[in-house]
């Protein structure tokens, strides 16, 4: 299996934006500027996610998702601030392949995957997991890193699976944007759990971090961003590396 290197947009419209514990943002450039920039690269993805629209109850601004999706050759992943399968739709319509659903389905109405898979596929219907750990065990939270859910992260990832989901984005709070490496015991738990792809995010600060959790927990696809954000590796360098330890990925 190849392993799809994924360039992570944490958007605060009208910019990207670099958090730390998903707190502290700061300020990178547009969405529209960095998703070229990785796209030429040869990101076999684009994740953009609106960090601040569920935490803000403000609707989703399909303007910038739009501009940003003009220029793209690759699947591009949107989410934040979704509540309804018409928010789906008009993702779509925008340019999205795929959308992300985490604050409303674990807070509101888990049954939105199941809808949303049963009209627009599974391989659309990516869920995305705030992971926090506590007392040895993993808890879900929402809103950009700030309210519990009181659901466990394992219990969720099957749940989702179970739904129709097709993917899960699993992210690490405690790692996030600290460059420290990915938290590989979690990654394995939730790739060895489920049967659908599961994306790693939070942690890069090293190539060796990305070997690490590609060796550890075999997950689908790394999404990295500080690595990028801070032009410390592209992403042909990041995949060139991969195959010099023979690790498959694409061209």
């Amino acid at each position: 299996m190849k392993i799809r290197i994924i360039a992570k947009l944490d958007v605060k419209p009208p910019n990207v934006v670099k958090p730390i514990h998903f707190e502290g943002l700061k300020v990178i450039d547009t969405p529209e500027n960095l998703a070229k920039k990785y796209f030429l690269q040869g990101a076999d993805e684009i994740f953009y996610i609106d960090i601040v629209a569920s935490l803000y109850r403000r609707e989703i601004l399909y303007n910038h998702i739009k501009n940003t999706a003009e220029e793209l050759f690759v699947p591009l992943a949107v989410g934040g601030g979704v509540q309804t399968i018409e928010d789906y739709s008009k993702l779509f319509h925008a340019g999205a392949d795929k959308v992300v659903i985490n604050t409303y389905a674990l807070q509101n109405n888990p049954e939105i995957i199941n809808q949303a898979a049963r009209i627009f596929g599974s391989q659309s219907v990516v869920v995305n997991i705030e992971s926090k750990k506590k007392d040895g065990t993993w808890e879900c939270y929402t809103d950009c890193g700030r309210i519990l859910s009181g659901k466990s992260v394992l219990d969720w990832a099957k749940e989702v699976e179970q739904r129709g989901a097709g993917e899960i984005l699993l992210q690490s709070v405690d790692s996030d944007g600290r460059q420290r490496g990915f938290d590989v015991e979690l990654a394995k738990k939730v790739v060895d759990l489920t049967n659908i792809p599961v994306v790693i995010a939070s942690g890069a600060g090293s190539l060796q971090d990305i070997i690490d959790v590609v060796e550890g927990a075999r997950p689908s696809g790394i999404a990295i961003a500080s690595l990028l954000h801070y032009d410390k590796f592209n992403i042909s360098e990041i995949k060139q590396h991969l195959r010099e330890k023979e690790i498959e990925v694409s061209e």
